[in-house]
Order: C-alpha cells, then sequence, then structure tokens
C-alpha cells in the first residue's frame, strides 16, 4: 500500500472519540502533519515530569505495564485503522523517552534535550538492530519493540555522556 494511501485510510478510520485510538496517537500529538514522531516525543516529556519523582522500581513497574498496554492500543488502532505501524501513532515514542529519560543525571532542559536528540536520533537513523526489528517484527510487539531498542541505544549514549560531564 502506498504510503499516501495508508496516511489517508488511516486518518478516515481513526476515532479520536475512541480512547485507544486517542492514546496511540498520544492525545494526538502524532496526528502533527509534519514529524509525528518528534511531536509524539515532544509530548512525552510533559507527562514523564508527572511520575518522574516514583521510585526506580516503581517507574520500571509503570514502563512494563505501559509497554504491555502500548502493543495492545498500537495493535488495535492499526487493525481498526487498516494500517500497519503508521507514523501518526506514537505511543511507542512515549516509551521510548520515559526509558531515555530514566537516565539522565538531573532533570535540567540541557539533559532533556540531549535525551530528546538522542532518542529521536536513533528513532529516524535506525541503526542496526533496531531496523531489522522495524521491518520484521509485526503487530503491536513489532511497533513498540523498535522504539524500546532505539531508547536503549540512547539510554546508553545519555549514560556514557553523564561520567564524562
Amino acid at each position: 500500500m502506498a504510503k499516501s494511501s495508508n496516511n489517508q485510510n488511516f486518518k478516515q478510520n481513526l476515532k479520536l472519540t475512541n480512547p485507544i485510538h486517542f492514546l496511540s496517537v498520544g492525545l494526538g500529538s502524532g496526528m502533527s502533519p509534519i514529524m509525528p514522531g518528534t511531536m509524539g516525543s515532544l509530548m512525552a516529556i510533559p507527562l514523564w515530569l508527572l511520575f518522574n519523582g516514583l521510585t526506580p522500581v516503581l517507574y520500571w513497574i509503570f514502563i512494563v505495564v505501559a509497554f504491555i498496554f502500548g502493543c495492545f492500543i498500537c495493535q488495535k488502532t492499526s487493525d481498526d485503522t487498516n494500517t500497519h505501524d503508521s507514523g501518526h501513532i506514537v505511543w511507542d515514542e512515549f516509551i521510548g523517552m520515559w526509558i531515555t529519560l530514566f537516565f539522565i543525571p538531573h532533570v535540567t532542559i540541557l539533559w532533556i534535550v540531549i535525551a530528546f536528540v538522542a532518542f529521536r536520533l536513533f528513532d529516524m537513523v535506525k541503526p542496526w538492530p533496531i531496523r531489522w526489528f522495524d521491518q520484521k517484527v509485526s503487530g503491536g510487539f513489532g511497533i513498540m519493540i523498535d522504539d524500546v531498542i532505539a531508547a536503549i541505544f540512547s539510554s546508553l549514549v545519555v549514560y556514557l555522556l553523564s561520567l564524562w560531564w
């Protein structure tokens, strides 16, 4: 299916009044006509500020639950819109950003920007093995897993920079 046809099909079948669809498109941030993944990653930041104070154990429980939930909502939205991994589905960007932001040493604008840039870079360029997972793993899990791997790479960059700085 051509990308424009896929995009048109997605928008025709998406129902923002459906809570599953609304969450999968990042509270609407993924509906941006330009760079929806970047907009979703930006939207993840203020939400992260709401739960950033959790203990590390609760933080990771939250991430795991949000990942499992994300596999479900991304698959359901893809099924409902007859698409696969539409760029407008950005719940996976939320999870990727939240994983990356866990590793910043201080909650400052500088470190948030570093985490954001690192994650967006890995998510857009998709070096191996991220690209392999993006192309070979399907369904809701496939939509989610490449962003988790991008988050692991970007978290490593953030961690190494925090040791150096």
